[in-house]
C-alpha cells in the first residue's frame, strides 16, 4: 500500500464524525463526502456542519469546506479535515483511495460499492458484506455493538433507539408537522417534558421527557412530518456529553481502524 493512503468518508453526521475524528487522530489523510442539506442532531459532534458554516469544530479537530478536490492537499497541510458537498461520489474515481467508509447511516445502500476503491467499509444495515462492500460493522447497542462482519449483513433497523436511564422511544423526538423548524430551545439546555422546544410551520413541538437537549435539528430546517428532529437525554447531569462525541461512535470508530489495519492500510508515513 501507498505511505500516503487516503480515506474518503462519505458521510458527516455524529457517529461517521467519531470514525473520521479517530482516523485524523491516527495520522490518516481523510476526505468526508456529505450532502447538501445534512440534517445531523447531534450537531455540536458533526463535522457535516461545515456544509452550513464553512467549518466545523468536534473535540480539538477542525473540519474546513473545500469547493473541489484540488483543495484537499492544502487543508490536509493545515493538519485539517476537508469537507466536500458530494452526494453521489463522483469525486472518488479521481482521488483514487485506498478505502472508502459508507458512513451515511440512512439504513440503505446509496451508491456505495466495492468498485470504489481497493477496500470498502460500510457502517450498520443496509449493506452486505462480501457484495456491495468488503466489511460492515455492527451499529445497534448491545453485545455486538462494534463487531466486523466480514459475510452477511448488521441487524436490521428497528426504529428503537437504545436505553439510556430507562428511556428508549421516547428520548427521541419526530417532527409533528411538515415545514421548516425554529427552534426555541438548543442544544444541552435542560428543557421540562411538555415543554415546547420549538415549531413547525407553527406547529409546537414538545419535549417528551425532563432531560438535556442532546440534539436537535439546525433551526430553518424543511422536515419532513415524523423526521427525527431532536434528541433527549434524561440524565441532568450528562451534560457534558452534548459536546463530546459519544461510547457508541468511538467502539465503531476502533472497528473501523482495526480493518484498515488488518487490511495494511496504514497512516500517511508509517510503513509496515
Amino acid at each position: 500500500m501507498s505511505e500516503e493512503n487516503i480515506i474518503v468518508v462519505r458521510g458527516g453526521g455524529d457517529l461517521a464524525s467519531g470514525v473520521i475524528h479517530r482516523l485524523y487522530r491516527c495520522g490518516y489523510k481523510v476526505l468526508v463526502l456529505e450532502s447538501e442539506r445534512p440534517s445531523a442532531i447531534r450537531r455540536e459532534v458533526s463535522f457535516c456542519e461545515a456544509v452550513y458554516d464553512g467549518e466545523a469544530f468536534v473535540e480539538g479537530v477542525l473540519s474546513h469546506k473545500i469547493e473541489d478536490i484540488s483543495e484537499c492537499d492544502k487543508v490536509w497541510k493545515l493538519k485539517e479535515i476537508p469537507l466536500l458537498v458530494d452526494e453521489t461520489g463522483e469525486s472518488i474515481s479521481c482521488l483514487k483511495p485506498a478505502a472508502v467508509i459508507d458512513g451515511i447511516l440512512a439504513k440503505r445502500n446509496l451508491g456505495t460499492s466495492r468498485e470504489m476503491a481497493p477496500l470498502t467499509i460500510a457502517l450498520g444495515p443496509g449493506f452486505t458484506a462480501g457484495e456491495d462492500v468488503d466489511y460492515v460493522v455492527e451499529t445497534k447497542r448491545g453485545h455486538d455493538l462494534g463487531r466486523i462482519i466480514e459475510e452477511g449483513e448488521a441487524f436490521p433497523n428497528t426504529g428503537i433507539p437504545g436505553i439510556i436511564a430507562g428511556a428508549g422511544k421516547e428520548r427521541v423526538i419526530h417532527s409533528p408537522a411538515a415545514g421548516v423548524i425554529r427552534n426555541q430551545s438548543k442544544i444541552a439546555d435542560l428543557v421540562e417534558k411538555g415543554q415546547v422546544i420549538a415549531t413547525v410551520d407553527g406547529t409546537p413541538v414538545y419535549a417528551s421527557l425532563t432531560g438535556i437537549l442532546r440534539g436537535i435539528i439546525r433551526d430553518g430546517y424543511q422536515v419532513d412530518k415524523g423526521m427525527k428532529i431532536a434528541d433527549i437525554d434524561p440524565r441532568k447531569e450528562e451534560k457534558k456529553n452534548c459536546n463530546t462525541i459519544s461510547d457508541k461512535a468511538r467502539c465503531i470508530a476502533g472497528s473501523v481502524v482495526e480493518i484498515l489495519l488488518s487490511e495494511g492500510v496504514l497512516p500517511a508515513g508509517k510503513t509496515s
